[in-house]
């Protein structure tokens, strides 16, 4: 199995996937299993104006504590609250329940300087 073909990926292991102007944001399979078992999510503020490559949300694992990079600039509309007491949903499906915040997009052009699914999963090195 590929990475879902209906959005797009960052080279540091965001997914986004557009519907109407806002993202829906979340971190890839290959970036939750480097990372291990999640035990807490720091997700943005709702309302928060964010640019492209800003560390807006930070995931803790037993192993580190990583940022997570916004792919696309403009206005946080929604945060995963279903994630508060659940975190281990980023790790059992990060591309589904496991998503992270929600983008309002200012700049629709950077989504055309993402990777699709066929490229990333050769970036990332690997299928699940």
């Amino acid at each position: 199995m590929a990475y879902p073909t209906d959005r797009k990926y960052s080279a540091e292991h965001e997914w986004v996937r557009v519907a109407g102007n806002v993202a829906t944001v979340g971190i890839t399979h290959h970036a939750q299993e480097q990372l291990g078992e999640i035990v807490h999510v720091e997700l943005p503020t709702v309302g928060k104006a964010v640019k492209k490559g800003e560390g807006v949300a930070e995931v803790e694992s037993v192993k580190a504590v990583s940022d997570v990079y916004t792919p696309v600039s403009g206005k946080i509309v929604a945060v995963n609250a279903g994630l508060d007491g659940n975190e281990g949903a980023v790790n059992s499906t990060p591309h589904d329940a496991g998503w992270l915040f929600q983008v309002e997009l200012s700049n629709e052009v950077e989504l055309e300087g993402l990777m699709d699914s066929a490229k990333y999963g050769d970036h990332a090195g690997n299928d699940f």
